[in-house]
């Protein structure tokens, strides 16, 4: 299956720790696409990481970047995207991601979430006293969210990255 080319885009969207970046590595890598992460793109416009732009700009100046470069990476072709946890929080961002490709839905449990990211400091939302409850917090909001913008939900608890993406391969070849 590497090296296999498959027609559009895919856009992966979760929340933190869920695997976005890492298993959209993989995906694009084995479909003959282009990589691109939301986050890094903001981070490379800017010249900022995301803690300092939160710091800086608040949620909301963030948020207004994500929407920008999500407006601009969905109009590529032949993309794998991996986007920020909270850009289905816009719904012109969901209606970007469902118009221009299909939407894969990388969850697990907060708890698998938690472990995931528990030592990682580049995530501000995640820097409060109760980080665990933040993340349930977060999943009781978004999950909704990206389950409307899906056309496909994945788990990934529990599972490496490349039994993920073998599962998630042979899903895709059977869509297409």
């Amino acid at each position: 299956m590497p090296g296999m080319k498959m027609p559009g885009n895919f856009f992966l969207v979760g929340l933190m720790g869920a695997g976005k970046t890492t298993v959209g590595r993989a995906l694009a890598k084995a479909a003959g696409k282009t990589f691109h992460d939301s986050d890094h793109e903001i981070e490379a416009r800017t010249g900022a990481r995301i803690p300092t732009i939160f710091e800086m700009e608040g949620e909301a100046g963030f948020r207004q970047r994500e929407a920008e470069a999500i407006a601009e990476l969905t109009q590529l072709k032949n993309i794998v995207l991996a986007t920020g946890g909270g850009a289905v929080l816009n719904p012109v961002n969901r209606a970007h991601l469902r118009r221009n490709g299909y939407v894969i839905y990388l969850c697990a449990t907060p708890e698998e979430l938690y472990q995931r990211t528990c030592h990682d400091k580049n995530r501000p939302l995640l820097q409060t006293a109760d980080p665990k409850a933040r993340l349930a917090e977060l999943y009781a909001i978004r999950d909704p969210l990206y389950r409307e913008v899906a056309d496909l939900v994945m788990d990934t608890s529990q599972q490496s990255v490349n039994s993920l993406l073998q599962l998630l391969l042979k899903e895709l070849e059977r869509k297409s």
